[in-house]
């Protein structure tokens, strides 16, 4: 496994795959990466669906806008993850909510995709985080139930070509020792 700064400086939103599937043991190896992904007390609020008959990845393809560069990758990605968040559970202490910023399960949500896309760039897949489509229609095509919310779904497969590197805020531009 490459060292993890070199990972993390390379991996990139992936929006085009090739036409090669995900074995099972490399799709378990990145589920693997999401069962030990940190949250709240504990409280594993994710599940994710896995996504790869076409007739399904169809479905989620019109969800999405159609000026959204992730639009086609629904489609085309040989898997796509589904990662999706049990409410009140994260961030919630006998049934009451212990933050300002209410229900956590967004930011545990965060760290398992984080995880997932790191894991898988390790892994020589590419992956792109899709936020921006119709929540609520992508929930019926998967049959997400009451309780959880889909936040991302993210195409995964092997890239077709490399994707450049952006431009990155240099540290000194975005850290303050002891006040703002």
């Amino acid at each position: 496994m490459a060292d993890l700064m070199e990972i993390i400086k390379e991996r990139r939103g992936i929006r085009k795959y090739q036409e090669k599937e995900v074995p099972n043991d490399i799709l378990n190896q990145v589920l693997e990466a999401v069962k030990w992904a940190p949250s709240w007390a504990n409280t594993q609020c994710w599940e994710v669906v896995v996504a790869r008959d076409n007739i399904t990845k169809a479905n989620l393809k019109e969800t999405i806008g159609p000026k959204n560069p992730a639009t086609q990758a629904i489609e085309a990605a040989p898997v796509v993850l589904a990662v999706c968040g049990k409410l009140s559970s994260s961030g919630f202490y006998k049934d009451q909510v212990t933050t300002k910023f209410g229900d956590w399960f967004m930011f545990d949500l965060g760290l398992a995709t984080q995880n997932i896309c790191l894991t898988a760039h390790s892994l020589g897949l590419g992956t792109v985080i899709v936020g921006m489509f119709d929540h609520n229609k992508a929930k019926e095509v998967l049959k997400i139930p009451e309780g959880y919310e889909l936040v991302v779904l993210i195409p995964m497969g092997y890239p077709a070509k490399d994707a450049a590197t952006p431009k990155r805020r240099e540290i000194s531009e975005f850290t303050h020792y002891e006040t703002f």
